[in-house]
């Protein structure tokens, strides 16, 4: 026999968890496809990153270009009080709007999830229809409803007798608030219904046998499942709102008076800054500023979230 042969017939009569393999070879075809992606992450993602920390280190001046300034642009930004009212209003919308609308969507999914909701198809198509509408197209939309002197809350005003104004400076945040409720709403109920659709309904039809009503159903079996979507859907609606900006821009030119100001969110103060105050290296300061206490607050509620699903 010869050697080749030798070493055919051991290599049949070895057992499957005995075949050896080489571990020192790297294997690159995960690479090959990825690299479309990681290219277009890099030079798009990336990069403009790590430039906007570049220049944020440097100021353009009068006299002398641009010259390096270190954290100065910082340290401005501390002590900025427009930023931190912008910061401070972003936190109040946060805090109020979010709950609000994941508490709707959460109630939507089970609601779907039921399996007694009629024309549950249409439901969840008519739910989901305003997120593929641009947030350009839906402010337009409801700042004409808005109006006081026209469209819905206008006629509603002549046909009551009243003088309801819902651009206010007092109610205009709660306004915008609805604006991305409506958006919003739809997309994270069918993350909220994909996650229940994963129980298996035999489960439910044990718990139906050893008597649980439908409440207990949906505290005992439903709502735990939710902890991981609900994790992931604050964390998404966090960013979000910390990036407000769409809503208040276009609704700048149709609130009447100075209500939304130039440093109304800081994504609308960043923009400013740079596209009317040509101070790109103080903008870019702030989005990077922005960009950490987001993720600092995204992080702390995913540590929050793995913690409870862990109990």
């Amino acid at each position: 026999m010869s050697q080749q042969a030798a070493v055919a017939a051991d290599a049949l009569h070895t057992p499957a968890d005995q075949v050896r393999v080489n571990r020192h070879r790297a294997d690159w075809r995960g690479w090959k496809f990825m690299w479309p992606f990681a290219l277009v992450f890099v030079f798009v993602f990336v990069i403009p990153i790590l430039y906007a920390i570049y220049i944020s280190f440097f100021q353009k001046q009068m006299v002398g270009g641009t010259q390096f300034v270190g954290i100065n642009n910082y340290i401005r930004l501390f002590h900025d009080q427009q930023f931190w009212s912008s910061v401070g209003r972003v936190a109040l919308f946060t805090c109020v709007q979010v709950p609000i609308m994941l508490f709707l969507s959460a109630a939507m999914a089970l609601a779907l999830d039921s399996m007694k909701l009629h024309g549950a198809k249409f439901f969840r198509i008519s739910t989901f229809l305003p997120y593929a509408v641009p947030a350009v197209v839906s402010t337009l939309v409801w700042g004409f409803m808005y109006g006081a002197k026209y469209g819905l809350v206008g006629s509603l005003n002549d046909w009551l007798g009243t003088n309801l104004d819902v651009l206010s400076p007092n109610v205009l945040l709660a306004a915008i608030g609805n604006i991305v409720t409506w958006e919003f709403t739809g997309y994270n109920m069918l993350i909220f219904y994909s996650s229940l659709s994963t129980i298996p309904h035999s489960l439910y039809e044990a718990a139906s046998i050893d008597g649980a009503g439908e409440w207990q159903i949906v505290k005992s079996i439903k709502l735990p499942e939710l902890k991981g979507s609900l994790a992931i859907t604050v964390i998404f609606s966090i960013i979000g709102s910390f990036q407000l900006f769409n809503e208040p821009s276009i609704l700048q030119n149709m609130v009447p008076g100075n209500s939304i100001t130039t440093y109304y969110t800081p994504n609308m103060y960043a923009y400013n800054l740079s596209f009317a105050g040509n101070q790109s290296n103080y903008a870019a300061a702030l989005a990077i500023t922005m960009a950490v206490i987001t993720m600092a607050i995204a992080y702390a509620v995913q540590l929050n979230s793995m913690k409870e699903q862990m109990k």
